[in-house]
């Protein structure tokens, strides 16, 4: 067991930094760690079945932790995405796919299990290959999460189908509905239990102050509700989300969501890489163009289905594009379904065998064909620049995210006029439904600028922080054709700011620098010190800090003196105030006594 847990470790680390490094994702890179160390690379593991079983716990732990994010309130108001695009998606793709089976001479109940099956998608990969580019919040990630959410509940009328679909004519229990009442009834506990039992319970487990205990007890109640929901046929994953979104509103969720969060990612890689290993290579290599062709069809018809779902539901196209090529594949639900069937003697099991191999290549695939299409898709799909028709202002402003809006909604207050330069689409669409004056537009474009009437503005503002070339590039340019205009910047950081002096920006604020040093004052008022005094030393702190600035422009190009420069700041503003502390009566010096 030891040595099996090192190699894992060691294709890990080995295969997923490099995977990230080349701008593949985690994701691909335990796939292809897998599929190295499987049976059909190197040989080093053999039982692909036991490791797969065991890694379910990380989609389980997955499923967990998206429900304590997901509050019944904020559920309650996804109904319509994901009863609407989540359940047109299952309803389509399973009667195309199904239509192939059929085409393909298989029976009507084969064809049905075949079709629902591979309209199921991989939540495991698709959160996490989302999550990893941050764009779970976009208009298709929250797509690709309904549609997932739906595919989860659906799984349990289907799963309480099966065996009635295995049952002869004739044959005793063919009738019968006790696992859907099962099912159902087991539903209807967790929810009262999660309900009116685990707050309390937890309460008291926190009570006890032992951190492993807490996360014993957080596992424990991820396992319980996953093991209950398996015992009456349902799916591992559904009961973890049903006591995750119970938890969603209590006191312990970020406790929660802390103490599970490392097992998650452990045993997800783990069930990414077993995913690897169980690719069927001798199929393949036997019949590389059945398995292709039908790899090919799978992606296609799911792809082209997700598209068309996707803009009847009112994305754009390239929103729908990114939903169609992240959830074309096939799930791990497959895998347990299609086993199941051959259990249950709906499928052979060279059927099976050739349905699984062709699902795991479509999870293998679909990291690689997304980071494709998302570098595709800047480049085909840029929507054209706003024509800018607009009076002269006295104030144009460089980016409205939120450090600029704030600057609009005083200037707006004020009855100032001012023009808005915003190169993110969305956020164009978005502010246009407010009322806000702004144009998508790349404001380091000299044609833009001078459209935008520039020259005849009293200040221009640059409140876009990052990235750092895209500021210096508007400064530069405003700078050179405008010298008369003075001009304001956001800075990212200390040395992104000194970029922005040598260019000669006026005026330049560091983001968070005031924000910070305004929560210093509380902090310093919160620990005894007078309000009077602590303006003081604050108002010293900036000067001290705005001198050092300046004096370190000259030479922030040479990172040794900047690091001695730095050191030597350092010294001479502890000395400065440590002669101040000594100057101060005894009676006002918290420090001394404590």
């Amino acid at each position: 067991m030891l040595a099996t847990t090192t190699l894992f470790l060691a294709a890990a680390v080995l295969f997923v930094p490099l995977f990230k490094r080349l701008g593949l994702g985690a994701v691909l890179g335990y796939l292809a760690a897998g599929l190295v160390i499987g049976p059909g690379g190197l040989g080093l593991i053999g039982d692909v079945e036991s490791i797969l079983h065991i890694s379910e716990f990380g989609v389980v732990l997955l499923l967990f932790v998206i429900g304590l994010e997901l509050q019944p309130s904020r559920l309650w108001l996804l109904r319509s995405p994901v009863f609407g695009t989540g359940g047109l998606q299952v309803l389509l793709s399973a009667l195309a796919l199904g239509g192939v089976a059929l085409a393909l001479d298989q029976t009507p109940v084969v064809a049905l299990v075949i079709g629902f099956g591979l309209a199921m998608s991989s939540t495991a990969l698709v959160l996490q290959m989302l999550g990893e580019r941050k764009e779970l919040t976009d208009k298709h990630g929250r797509a690709a999460f309904a549609v997932l959410l739906f595919q989860d509940l659906s799984v349990i009328p289907f799963l309480a189908l099966v065996p009635l679909m295995a049952a002869q004519p004739g044959r005793e229990g063919g009738g019968d509905w006790m696992p859907a009442l099962f099912a159902i009834g087991a539903i209807v506990g967790v929810i009262a239990l999660g309900r009116y039992a685990l707050r309390p319970v937890l309460r008291a487990i926190a009570a006890v102050e032992m951190p492993e205990v807490f996360t014993a007890a957080a596992l424990l109640l991820v396992a319980g509700t996953a093991l209950l929901m398996e015992g009456v046929g349902l799916s591992l994953s559904l009961g973890a989300f049903l006591a995750g979104v119970l938890l969603a509103d209590s006191e312990y969720r970020h406790e929660l969501q802390a103490d599970i969060e490392p097992f998650k990612g452990l045993l997800l890689g783990l069930f990414f890489m077993a995913v690897g290993m169980g690719a069927n290579v001798h199929m393949v290599l036997s019949q590389p163009l059945l398995v292709l062709g039908l790899v090919v069809i799978l992606l296609t018809i799911k792809g082209g289905v997700l598209f068309g779902v996707g803009r009847f539901t009112g994305l754009n196209n390239a929103a729908a594009r990114r939903l169609a090529f992240a959830a074309s594949q096939g799930g791990e639900f497959a895998f347990v379904l299609f086993g199941v069937a051959a259990t249950a003697g709906i499928l052979a099991s060279d059927l099976q065998g050739l349905l699984v191999v062709t699902v795991t290549l479509s999870m293998i695939l679909t990291p690689p064909l997304y980071a494709l299409q998302s570098r595709w898709g800047q480049e085909s799909e840029a929507r054209p620049f706003d024509e800018i028709v607009v009076p002269e202002t006295p104030v144009v402003i460089a980016g409205f995210g939120p450090f600029g809006q704030i600057i609009g909604r005083v200037l707006r207050l004020r009855g100032v006029p001012y023009t808005v330069l915003e190169r993110d689409w969305q956020q164009v669409d978005f502010l246009r439904q407010l009322g806000s004056p702004v144009f998508y537009s790349d404001a380091t474009r000299l044609e833009v600028l001078r459209a935008a009437h520039v020259g005849k503005a009293q200040l221009f503002v640059i409140s876009v922080a990052e990235p750092e070339d895209v500021s210096l590039r508007i400064a530069e340019t405003v700078r050179k054709h405008f010298p008369n205009v003075r001009v304001f910047a956001v800075a990212r950081t200390r040395q992104h700011a000194m970029h922005l002096m040598d260019l000669g920006v006026h005026k330049i604020v560091r983001r968070a620098y005031f924000s910070s040093l305004h929560m210093t004052r509380d902090v310093l008022i919160e620990l005894g010190d007078a309000p009077e005094k602590v303006d003081d030393i604050l108002v010293r702190f900036q000067r001290f800090d705005q001198d050092t600035l300046l004096r370190q422009q000259a030479i922030h190009r040479d990172p040794e003196r900047m690091r001695q420069s730095a050191k030597e700041a350092s010294k001479e503003l502890e000395q400065l105030f440590e002669d101040d502390r000594r100057s101060e009566p005894a009676a006002v010096r918290p420090a001394d006594s404590a």
